[in-house]
């Protein structure tokens, strides 16, 4: 049975990773749709850049999501400012692209930490916060294509994908009779700084952030697990599924995404010098001008007044 149309107005929604890419596009398809938006993000400057530019009350916050301590205070500081939360959009992530045995630990470990533990730890933040209150909730997991297919070039992130996409299955069962929805956003590429230097594949070409923002305001209104960008590769992804191995890999041969990734080796080095600093650190913590609409946890506000004072 369909489940009933909802409105999306009035709606508290929080953002990790909320300053840019399909973040930034999710944030601004539900200012559009009336709802009340908060962003999180590592990088603090753009983030209060994003939430200025959007405009109609939407907040932005400072947001790791490796650290739990940093999710709760994120989720307490938006309950406080706009009350209780009704949607998470797990978004935050990064993609290291190289041969399996010449990706740096250090990415590997990034990967891991920023698109699987950060999602397990909002993901656990919120709905224990919804149980506890007694109150339905939407948690929204984005994941990738990667998540249901291996692809040469990017294969811990493929880890990290298919992770979030079991975890977002078994909590769909295990939270349904509690009232709390999850969806699963599962986009092939997409035309943003993570998607750099990667063509188009044979048959599919690269969206646009706009399109997995309207896909996830579609999933809120009307609640579903499975969301692919664009939605014709759910059905060709089931087909290539029931192949045998062999017929598979003849699929990935066909449809180029054997070397689709590798051969954008050596040609995304903004971003990846950019994702290498993905983890907290003081450029990514600069100090706010008076006024700004970005919350920081104590300790941070402190560090960078201490800084500024150097």
């Amino acid at each position: 049975m369909a489940k009933e149309t909802r409105p999306i107005m009035g709606r508290v929604v929080a953002i990790t990773g909320g300053a840019r890419g399909i973040g930034k596009a999710t944030a601004r398809a539900l200012v559009r749709e009336g709802a009340r938006v908060a962003i999180g993000d590592i990088d603090v400057d753009l983030a209060r850049q994003t939430a200025e530019e959007l405009g109609s009350g939407t907040r932005a916050y400072y947001l790791d999501v490796t650290d739990r301590a940093s999710f709760e205070r994120f989720l307490d500081e938006v309950e406080r400012d706009f009350g209780t939360i009704d949607v998470l959009i797990n978004n935050a992530g990064i993609m290291h692209v190289n041969r399996f045995v010449e990706e740096d630990d250090a990415a590997a470990e990034r990967q891991i930490d920023i698109n699987l533990k950060g999602v397990i730890i909002g993901s656990k933040l919120f709905i224990r916060r919804a149980i506890e209150r007694g109150r339905s909730g939407h948690l929204v997991n984005v994941a990738s294509q990667a998540g249901k297919a291996g692809y040469p070039g990017i294969a811990t992130y493929c880890a990290t994908k298919h992770a979030v996409v079991g975890l977002s299955q078994a909590l769909a069962l295990e939270y349904e009779d509690r009232g709390i929805d999850v969806s699963c956003v599962m986009p092939v590429v997409v035309d943003t700084e993570l998607g750099q230097g990667i063509r188009d594949a044979r048959g599919f070409k690269k969206i646009k952030p706009d399109d997995v923002a309207r896909e996830i305001v579609a999933a809120l209104r009307r609640p579903r697990f499975n969301v692919h960008v664009p939605k014709s590769v759910g059905p060709v992804g089931k087909i290539i599924q029931l192949l045998p191995e062999r017929g598979q890999r003849l699929a990935a041969k066909l449809f180029g995404t054997d070397r689709l990734l590798l051969d954008a080796i050596g040609r995304r080095e903004e971003y990846e010098r950019r994702a290498a600093r993905s983890e907290p650190s003081r450029s990514g913590q600069s100090a706010l001008p008076a006024g700004s609409d970005v919350r920081l946890p104590e300790g941070v506000a402190e560090e960078q007044k201490s800084e500024a004072r150097r």
